[in-house]
């Protein structure tokens, strides 16, 4: 009996293996944008799940890029500080002592513990912000209606040549801040600093690890998730959409229409959901393409 479940699970991981294998060869060379956030960042297995996926993209011959906020720990400093927390469809309120927290957490923790993490799992990974190599220029974001929300930077300017010199051999790991052209910080939104990597690259595949399974038709409804969609859908629902998926959307809109192949929110709450979405049949969460559009 044992034998035999021995063998029968044999099995299984060999079918896994040859299911990858199409998607793995489709992927050679191929530049993957993942925003990691959430409970993926914040749960300790979870955290050394995605570093070992992350790993074994660029083994199999991929090139992860991998930007990331921190907005949980950013908020839990500023409660301990007393400082007032508030938010603008997904867009943290920023005043000065918010960028200096942000800078803190995302760039002298969030970014070294990632890379720490990504080191110790076989790959050599290479910590950066918007301010390293000038890797992004910034300029002021304005909310929604022209509202001023602060230090909130929207990135003008990806300099490509500093991600693709370090991604030959190294993983690069970004934090999402920046400074405009008189070197005033900004705190960048997470998902809008991914999608504005994937756009000046040219990636193969922008994927958001977030805290629900997908983009759902109603928000309340985890049954109600869109597992494909088009440009043209999104757009047309964007109005409606709220809260932290918006800027998602709005990034996943940007990197199609600069020629990134597709977009994926997953749920970064299931172990693996990376490689499941990207190494499997059925995939985890919603898939957005440019679709007729690209005809």
């Amino acid at each position: 009996m044992g034998e035999s479940r021995a063998r029968s699970a044999a099995g299984r991981d060999v079918a896994t293996l040859l299911e990858a294998l199409p998607y793995i060869r489709q992927f050679h060379g191929r530049t993957v944008v993942i925003k990691y956030g959430g409970a993926a960042m914040t749960e300790a297995h979870l955290r050394e799940e995605f570093a070992r996926d992350v790993v074994l993209l660029k083994y199999v011959g991929m090139n992860p890029i991998v930007v990331h906020g921190g907005g949980p720990d950013i908020t839990r400093y500023m409660e301990r500080l007393g400082l007032e927390v508030r938010f603008v469809e997904g867009l943290r309120v920023s005043d000065e002592q918010t960028v200096e927290i942000a800078k803190m957490v995302l760039v002298g923790k969030q970014n070294k513990d990632i890379v720490l993490r990504i080191n110790r799992h076989g790959q050599p990974a290479v910590g950066l912000c918007g301010d390293d190599g000038l890797l992004f220029r910034v300029r002021k974001q304005l909310g929604p209606g022209g509202a001023d929300i602060g230090f909130v930077g929207e990135i003008e300017r990806v300099d490509t040549e500093v991600l693709n010199d370090i991604a030959e051999n190294f993983i690069p790991v970004v934090a999402s801040v920046g400074s405009d052209a008189e070197g005033r910080s900004y705190n960048i939104n997470a998902d809008a600093a991914a999608g504005a990597v994937a756009a000046a690259l040219g990636a193969y595949k922008l994927v958001f690890l977030t805290d629900v399974e997908g983009w759902r038709a109603d928000p309340d409804d985890p049954d109600s998730t869109i597992s494909e969609a088009t440009a043209a859908e999104v757009r047309a629902r964007l109005p409606s959409v709220s809260g932290g998926m918006r800027p998602k959307l709005e990034a996943c809109l940007r990197a199609l229409e600069a020629g990134v192949e597709s977009a994926h929110i997953i749920d970064g709450r299931v172990a693996h959901s990376l490689l499941l979405e990207l190494f499997t049949d059925t995939g985890i969460g919603t898939k957005i393409t440019l679709g007729r559009e690209a005809q």
